[in-house]
């Protein structure tokens, strides 16, 4: 069953629980759908008077804040070795090329990598943890979540809730031939993002191969 046919199935208040918890989930540092359920509920909504985009939103920024924030936390008290731990458990998301890319997104970018990796599905993982584990300031780290966390979650839900509305009307009117053309962007959108992701990743480990290569050769030298 979609996403959004399932969260049809469900009074507005569990939907209003279930963004906040996942997306907080996710913002903890556990790999979970968030963005998807959150975009999914957003189109809900935009259909359904039931579900108020304004507390939608509310409730997903407050997710995300909250769930950044216990990341936070763990991270600064587990350190490295829970870094370790999660990349046994997660070997897709916290392989050892994805934590030296968040590593050096942090090292160069400092709070505004918590602050835009809101938008990245990769860092929104991280973000929380890693800061914790790196020693950010929490003020700074704060600042940071609180803004991302607004302008992602608040910024999402308006703008999917907007498409929603525009794009059932236009669709009413043109039938068939609308849904068509939407389907096509959206598969056309899909192919270039995951195109995108595989370049990323393998510039990542492209990247991690060369270092490791630099300091064994530093070694045998």
């Amino acid at each position: 069953m979609h996403v959004q046919e399932w969260l049809e199935t469900i009074p507005a208040v569990a939907v209003y629980a279930l963004v906040g918890v996942v997306i907080g989930l996710e913002s903890l540092g556990i790999p979970l759908p968030g963005e998807i359920v959150l975009v999914s509920s957003a189109l809900l909504a935009s259909q359904h008077g039931e579900i108020n985009p304004y507390v939608l939103g509310a409730c997903a920024t407050g997710g995300a804040i909250i769930g950044d924030s216990i990341g936070y936390a763990i991270g600064r008290k587990g350190g490295r070795p829970l870094l370790a731990k999660l990349g046994r458990k997660f070997p897709k998301h916290f392989s050892e090329a994805n934590i030296g890319l968040a590593e050096r997104s942090f090292e160069k970018w400092g709070m505004w990598a918590v602050f835009f990796g809101r938008f990245v599905a990769l860092l929104r993982i991280f973000a929380g943890p890693l800061a914790g584990v790196l020693r950010m300031p929490y003020w700074k780290f704060l600042i940071a979540n609180v803004f991302g966390g607004i302008l992602w979650a608040g910024g999402t839900t308006a703008v999917i809730y907007s498409v929603g509305v525009v794009a059932e009307a236009w669709l009413k009117r043109f039938s068939w031939l609308g849904l068509v053309l939407a389907v096509l962007i959206g598969i056309a959108s899909m192919l270039i993002l995951k195109n995108r992701a595989k370049k990323a990743a393998a510039e990542a480990t492209a990247r991690a191969e060369a270092g490791a290569a630099a300091e064994a050769a530093a070694v045998a030298d």
